[in-house]
């Protein structure tokens, strides 16, 4: 733990050895520096290991009762762990009178816990009854600031999407499964036969539902009632929640695909409006948090490739519908370890941050 530097409130990252722990760390290196004490947390296992962080050695401590010792009002704890550690301990955190603002499926349904994405609802951080704050699922954030802005001009009506998630979405094991996959698909001899890649791979699918290098996907969670999965039914839900469409009809299917970073959907909005697609890139284009990239035939569109290591979410092949003049269509990508959590988490504390400055 480091010696305190300066009367800013105090921010403890619990997870800070984890996937997108690691990404949050670098942001905050980058970004304008509103903290005292910063406190780095994780497993026992983790307890001991040294990462650097604002250009400092940090000691990461094992995450007990102590580890929130001189916490309070007027600090931060952000949790970038699995729901269950989440929900155990952020309640020991807001007896204190500290902030929690967590990146899991925690609270992401609580009533009383604000949903937030900064560039589309930030105003709705200021009013936590439980002292919590919840940032979306990955999948949500690529996308959500696109339709804010859009909204904000035409009125959603209707949604459909489709996502190609990153195998980073699983953390590291999702990242190291699929490089892996690839090695034994490589090492192997391919033929003709589609079943090839499975049985290159064999049993090791990792943390999904089908082997994916090589391959796609079209599973995400667990499933539920109708044939949807957990996944597809939760960016339906967080989606109504941070746009305050509570009816709005979402369709969502939810794929995985051999990419390491980067989420990418595609998206049919339809409006209360009609749609002049012109206008809606001078909307995109204007948006906070969104990068414009629309002419195929430069042959610019986005790409998880380009998204990788970048803050924005960046959409292009924006075009109106062929059967729809109220209707618009277009591809989003974001990083899914930075624009869809860590950035977002810290871009959420930074807020509350502000209302003690």
């Amino acid at each position: 733990m480091t010696a305190p530097r300066s009367s800013g409130p105090a921010l403890a990252v619990v997870g800070a050895t984890g996937a997108v722990g690691s990404v949050l760390l670098q942001i905050l290196s980058q970004r304008a520096d509103v903290w005292g004490d910063i406190r780095l947390i994780a497993s026992p296992r983790s307890a001991g290991r040294v990462l650097a962080v604002r250009g400092e050695e940090t000691e990461v401590i094992a995450l007990t009762e102590d580890a929130f010792d001189g916490f309070g009002k007027g600090d931060i704890v952000l949790f970038l762990t699995p729901a269950e550690v989440s929900a155990r301990w952020a309640p020991v955190v807001t007896a204190r009178g500290a902030v929690v603002v967590d990146q899991s499926a925690a609270f992401r349904e609580d009533p009383e816990v604000p949903l937030v994405v900064p560039e589309v609802n930030g105003h709705a951080v200021r009013i936590r009854p439980r002292g919590i704050v919840a940032g979306p699922d990955c999948v949500t954030a690529a996308m959500i600031a696109t339709l804010g802005a859009l909204h904000a001009e035409y009125g959603l009506a209707d949604l459909a999407v489709s996502s190609y998630q990153a195998a980073s979405a699983a953390g590291r094991a999702g990242s190291e499964a699929l490089r892996r996959q690839l090695s034994l698909v490589a090492g192997s001899t391919l033929g003709e036969q589609t079943g090839d890649v499975r049985r290159a791979v064999g049993e090791d699918t990792g943390p999904f539902a089908a082997p994916l290098a090589l391959n796609v996907v079209p599973w995400s969670g667990e499933l539920r009632e109708g044939g949807w999965s957990s996944h597809e039914l939760a960016v339906r839900a967080e989606t109504r929640r941070i746009l305050g469409l509570e009816s709005l009809p979402i369709a969502v299917t939810c794929v995985q695909v051999p990419v390491v970073t980067g989420h990418s959907l595609t998206v049919r909005a339809r409006f209360e409006r009609e749609v002049d697609a012109g206008h809606a890139r001078e909307i995109l284009e204007a948006a906070p948090g969104v990068v414009l990239v629309d002419d195929p035939e430069a042959g610019e569109f986005p790409t998880p490739a380009d998204a990788a290591g970048t803050d924005p979410a960046w959409v292009g092949r924006v075009r109106g519908s062929l059967d729809d003049s109220r209707s618009l269509e277009f591809f989003v990508c974001a990083d899914n370890l930075r624009k869809g959590a860590a950035l977002n988490a810290t871009q959420i504390s930074e807020l509350i941050a502000g209302e003690f400055a």
